[in-house]
């Protein structure tokens, strides 16, 4: 995980907290984190990159519609992270 941005971050942990969400739902979620408008040409490139890097798996709800899910890689990148984060942030 160390090779991805805050953002991809951001975006790999509000979709492990969802159900296959949409692009639409995950765009909501960090918009209202961030308190700012997120455009798709910021968005989608990133959620790209999270598939490329196998963290994620994008499959289709509808013919316009895709979902995103955490793939096992994810999940195991967002564990190895919390573990790392732990040696500095006790809470």
């Amino acid at each position: 995980m160390d090779d991805l941005t805050g953002f991809q971050r951001d975006l790999l942990y509000v979709i492990a907290g969802a159900d296959q969400p949409s692009g639409q739902d995950i765009k909501d979620e960090v918009e209202t984190y961030y308190s700012t408008e997120i455009n798709h040409g910021r968005l989608y490139p990133n959620l790209d990159t999270l598939v490329n890097k196998e963290l994620v798996e994008k499959g289709e709800l509808d013919r316009r519609t895709n979902y995103y899910a955490l793939a096992e890689e994810g999940d195991e990148a967002i564990q190895e992270r919390r573990e790392w984060e732990s040696q500095y942030v006790d809470l």
